[in-house]
Order: structure tokens, then C-alpha cells, then sequence
């Protein structure tokens, strides 16, 4: 396990403490959850966005066809007003 030092800002530190206390753990637990969960949910949406952008690059496209199917299931009817 590697130790890490960082500097935060006091009121996000006053508000980790806090957050430990209630939760019954150390403040350096809590802080290593919520960095885990960040770089979890940062790798997932760079590969969603890696993986769209290699879909945009082989043309892989909604058609015209399907993009008004779906907008036709959204789209308000004037007439059932």
C-alpha cells in the first residue's frame, strides 16, 4: 500500500471528518472510497467515450430512419391536447 499527502481545502476536510464520524471510519477510509469510486467511474466514461469516438470513426451512425423513430416516440401530438 502507498501512502499519499495531499493538501485540501479546510471546509472539504471539516466535511470528510464529519462524513467518517457518522459512518464509524477513519477519514483516510472514507477518502480512499470516494478516490476509488472517482477513478472507477472516470475509467468507465473514457472508455464509453473512447468506444463512441472508434464508432464515429468507422461511420457507425444512427440512420435517418431510426433517429425519427425514436424522436417520434418523444414528440408531442398537437392533437391529444
Amino acid at each position: 500500500m502507498t501512502l499519499l499527502s495531499f493538501q485540501m481545502n479546510d471546509s472539504t476536510v471539516s466535511r470528510l471528518d464529519r462524513l467518517a464520524e457518522k459512518r464509524k471510519l477513519s477519514p483516510a477510509q472514507v477518502a480512499a472510497m470516494a478516490i476509488e469510486e472517482f477513478i472507477e467511474r472516470e475509467e468507465w466514461q473514457l472508455a464509453e467515450i473512447e468506444a463512441a469516438v472508434r464508432e464515429a470513426d468507422q461511420g457507425d451512425f444512427a440512420s435517418d430512419e431510426e433517429v425519427a423513430a425514436v424522436l417520434s416516440k418523444y414528440a408531442s401530438n398537437p392533437s391529444r391536447k
